[in-house]
């Protein structure tokens, strides 16, 4: 289980004995929720990366994916460049190389390292890269503390930003560092077993809407996204949403019936990803004396048919709801279905970081937060009426890549105070090493 509001070894925050290291004093409720928001957040990635050597930290084993050590560099860089640049007067850099380091943002004419040559940084070591989150959370603490009150609500608002920029990488890193390990012939652990109780999933059932013109989109008064909003109206046909994800016993029927022979279940283009990738099962499924397997960040183990399948693509989430003679959920239908319920789930703070059985027990629809991120059919892009904020800078003042898929409701590895029905992860349709499931939606 993660430890939350402590620090942890390898992203420590500061409280040396020099005056610049001491954290200020909180004034006011707001002030001292932030600061403690803060000290979380960074030193739950901080407790991510101290289960890792530097070897393991080093290596970028996908050109999508990137090393921990460069996550941790670039979300500190993230609050020095667009929080302690922008808000501390006469601020200057730790290291201005780390601007063509840590920056990712080509498309706006930045000068920075091509993300797919991540892995060939030797240096900063790790070492030099936590002194570098101990300097940036001492000034940002002390920025915290020493903000007037009449300007404090603009800064928090970008901090916040920053913290949640922050918890997007931490399930990145567990997304890149499972993948490291699964490439690494040694099949490193990440942790030990996570003790669950062995149980059978419940039948699948549905819910039913009734469609019609209805609101999606974010319109609270808390953090979200820009791309989250505008509140808007859509149009629904009525529906049936199943009542959980599809399982790994699901999963191997579409398998030994040939769903990965058969190209008219499959969107053209992910037939040829599949072909030239030899897709045979889900990302980390592998046979061994005639039975599946799985590699999970807690190493080898037998695939259990009652657990949602995991690292799926859309592509192969898209066949199998074709071959089970349904349909993805629309990104409005998901959020219908969500909104209102309470966020609670498998998600990282639960620990397992594998996805649960369903028990589907109290009220349904299950499943909808934690676990896997569900695919939904719809291609991300701004919602009607959409207009940039003050928070879009950095990589959200880019618009989404063209043709990515949105999923949504989080999964085992997302923080919780992160996620929201409204909220819009996003991905290549090819794309397996997130924990992306499959949950299936019928025309009523």
């Amino acid at each position: 289980m993660l430890e939350r509001g402590r620090d942890v070894s390898g992203n420590s925050i500061s409280h040396g004995d020099s005056p610049a290291a001491a954290p200020p004093q909180p004034r006011g409720d707001a002030r001292a929720l932030l600061i403690g928001r803060f000290r979380r957040i960074r030193s739950v990635t901080g407790a991510l990366a101290a289960r890792l050597s530097p070897e393991d930290q080093q290596v970028q084993s996908l050109p999508t994916a990137s090393p921990v050590k460069w996550h941790l560099g670039h979300t500190s860089w993230f609050l020095e460049r667009h929080v302690l640049e922008r808000l501390v007067p006469g601020y200057t850099a730790f290291d201005d190389r780390y601007a063509y380091l840590f920056n990712d943002q080509p498309s706006q004419g930045a000068n920075c390292l091509p993300a797919h040559q991540r892995g060939m940084l030797s240096r900063p070591s790790c070492d030099e890269i936590s002194r570098y989150r101990d300097h940036v959370n001492a000034c940002t603490l002390r920025l915290i503390g020493d903000t007037p009150s009449e300007t404090f609500p603009q800064v928090a608002r970008l901090i916040e930003l920053a913290l949640h920029h922050e918890q997007r990488h931490q399930e990145q890193i567990l997304a890149d560092i499972k993948h490291v390990f699964w490439s690494n012939p040694l099949g490193p652990v990440y942790q030990a077993p996570v003790p669950t109780p062995q149980q059978p999933a419940a039948g699948q059932s549905w819910f039913e809407h009734a469609g019609g013109a209805v609101e999606v989109g974010y319109d609270g008064t808390g953090f979200a996204f820009d791309l989250e909003r505008p509140r808007h109206v859509v149009f629904v046909s009525p529906f049936r949403f199943s009542a959980r994800l599809v399982t790994c016993g699901e999963y191997q029927e579409f398998i030994e019936e040939g769903g990965y022979d058969d190209p008219a279940h499959w969107h053209p283009d992910g037939w040829a990803v599949a072909q030239a990738e030899g897709w045979r099962a889900p990302l980390y499924w592998q046979k061994h004396g005639g039975l599946w397997h799985q590699f999970t960040m807690a190493g080898l183990k037998l695939v259990d048919e009652e657990e949602p399948v995991a690292h799926v693509s859309w592509y192969e989430a898209a066949a199998f709801a074709r071959w089970a003679g349904k349909r993805l959920p629309s990104e409005a239908e998901w959020e219908l279905m969500a909104e209102g319920r309470r966020r609670t789930g498998n998600l990282l703070e639960y620990g397992r970081l594998h996805p649960a059985v369903a028990s589907c027990a109290g009220e349904g629809p299950w499943q909808l937060y934690g676990d896997c991120w569900e695919w939904t059919s719809d291609v991300i892009a701004p919602y009607p009426r959409h207009q940039a904020s003050d928070l879009a800078v950095g990589e959200y003042a880019d618009p989404p890549p063209a043709g990515n898929r949105v999923l949504k409701g989080g999964s085992c590895a997302t923080p919780g105070d992160m996620i929201r029905s409204s909220y819009r992860h996003h991905l290549s349709p090819a794309a397996r090493w997130h924990v992306s499931g499959i949950r299936l939606a019928q025309d009523l």
